[in-house]
């Protein structure tokens, strides 16, 4: 790791925690100013939760009785609601007077080091998770992400350090692997870029992001063959260490959208039930928001719940008829009921207001051809491969009705 760094934290602790100061003589007269920013485009129950969390922070402040601690968790939470919504600028100073009333809390310079990052500010991203890192020496996700805006600062050799502590600590950790790998692939260590991308990519295939550097890994091998198959395979999904501060931070809106968000992530995770609670209390909050009905029923149907998946499928249809991955997953539903009539209604319906549809055109061929309707099948499959030339299946069901 770079030698200047260190120092430059340690100075930084020492301003911030005051130490020409006993500690007992807070420094509350020259706590930066926090103001809500315009709150106008929020949601009515985000509003009012940003509202109360201000109103609580400026009593603690103004009293001066409130303890250090105490005064410090309150600007850190009202950063955290800050910050989960967005407003970087507003989130600074509360967590900037956090860390200076509450000095060897490691979260307040964590996600100071998040805000940095998320406006590109990679110097001053790695100064408050070099912070974060020597109050909590052992958290991986501190490790990964400092890592992380080493590489940004081309500091391959500090980023590898900390990404093979992390590995250490954590072996299966994708975050910890794709960053050591890249750091190797920084240093031109092929051979150890490409074991660590493998091994990424056995753990969780799911991370596409990393057959591009796992393909440069190969090509600086010498070994195209293997370089090529891998930049085919290349996509955008990729993976961040396992956080329970960030994750905390994503649950802390009361807003459609914050619960949309959690159901997401849980429906990625095949955790059904959190989704399914995520997503009714996103409903609760959004009731005309079609796709969040459209989610619940997703998540519902993969419990097994198909009554109450089919009940929510119908109530997006019918707060947005032209929603047509609603008349999809309904169909798909009473096609599995061998309700095949039912569900050519509904596949017709998604492929008229999305003629692109590929599935949806495939599962109404399927229907049809079920109900011995084969000319009307034949059309939907010469439809679908015009729209959507790059999907084989269409080209593959014709030929099979050519040889009927």
């Amino acid at each position: 790791m770079s030698s200047w760094r260190p120092l430059v934290t340690c100075v930084l602790v020492l301003y911030a925690s005051g130490c020409s100061r006993p500690k007992s003589e807070p420094s509350k007269a020259v706590l930066r100013p926090v103001v809500l920013p315009d709150l106008s485009r929020m949601e009515p129950s985000v509003q009012a939760q940003m509202r109360e969390a201000y109103a609580s922070l400026t009593k603690k402040r103004d009293d001066a009785s409130t303890p250090d601690e105490a005064l410090a968790t309150a600007f850190g939470e009202m950063g955290n609601l800050l910050l989960a919504a967005e407003y970087l600028d507003a989130a600074e100073p509360c967590y900037l007077n956090a860390q200076a009333l509450s000095p060897d809390e490691m979260q307040w310079p964590y996600y100071l080091g998040h805000l940095y990052r998320t406006r590109g500010e990679s110097q001053k991203a790695a100064t408050a998770f070099e912070r974060a890192h020597n109050l909590a020496p052992l958290d991986v996700a501190t490790l990964v992400w400092l890592g992380n805006v080493d590489l940004e600062q081309g500091l391959a050799d500090a980023a590898e350090g900390l990404f093979a502590t992390a590995v250490s600590l954590q072996p299966q950790s994708v975050a910890a692997l794709v960053g050591k790998g890249r750091a190797s692939l920084a240093n031109r260590e092929f051979s150890r870029a490409a074991e660590s991308f493998e091994r990424a990519l056995v753990i969780d295939p799911r991370v596409s992001i990393v057959h591009y550097p796992l393909a440069l890994a190969y090509r600086g091998l010498g070994e195209m063959d293997r370089a090529n198959a891998h930049l085919q395979k290349r996509g955008d999904v990729e993976v961040g260490p396992a956080d329970p501060l960030m994750q905390a931070l994503a649950g802390l809106l009361h807003s459609a959208v914050a619960y949309e968000k959690r159901g997401i992530r849980a429906l990625d995770g095949g955790d059904w039930a959190t989704a399914a609670a995520s997503f009714r209390k996103a409903i609760e909050l959004a009731p005309d928001n079609a796709s969040l009905h459209h989610r619940l029923g997703t998540a519902l149907s993969q419990t097994g719940d198909t009554r109450g998946a089919m009940d929510e499928f119908r109530e997006a249809i019918r707060r947005a008829p032209g929603y047509a991955p609603s008349h999809f997953s309904l169909g798909v539903l009473l096609a599995s009921s061998e309700h095949d009539s039912e569900a050519i209604e509904q596949f017709t319906a998604a492929v008229r207001y999305e003629p692109g549809y590929a599935d949806a055109r495939l599962q109404l061929a399927g229907a049809l051809i079920r109900m011995k309707r084969y000319g009307e099948a034949h059309a939907q499959l010469v439809e679908g491969g015009k729209h959507n030339p790059e999907r084989p299946e269409f080209a593959r069901a014709l030929e099979q009705f050519q040889r009927r």
